[in-house]
């Protein structure tokens, strides 16, 4: 067994599609999937852009607004999830600051 602390890893900044506020840390890697540590700073966004593949969004902690194509934003709180398919447009806020898992590429939801 290995533990892990998610504190640990060096987030790089991202700055794209007018993001501010936001760092991101890879975790683990598969063939068609990945998964990563984001940050958002209170205040922070992740400015709105097409996803890849398929994005699942674990809020671990603190809280956010998120929004899929249709832009209206719905509130999210740590141990909670947002999914957005290929290609739909999304955007991510927080007041307060957030930490969440980012799993993307060729999911199967449950």
């Amino acid at each position: 067994m290995r533990i892990l602390d998610l504190t640990d890893l060096t987030g790089r900044p991202v700055s794209d599609f007018g993001s501010e506020g936001f760092s991101v840390a890879g975790l683990a890697r598969g063939t068609d999937t990945h998964v990563v540590v984001l940050a958002l700073e209170p205040g922070g966004i992740i400015g709105r852009h097409p996803a890849v593949g398929r994005q699942l969004l674990l809020l671990v902690a603190g809280n956010a607004l998120v929004s899929g194509d249709d832009g209206v934003p719905v509130e999210l709180a740590a141990g909670h999830a947002a999914v957005w398919d290929p290609g739909e447009s999304h955007e991510t806020r927080s007041a307060t600051g957030m930490t969440a898992l980012v799993v993307e590429g060729d999911v199967t939801l449950a």
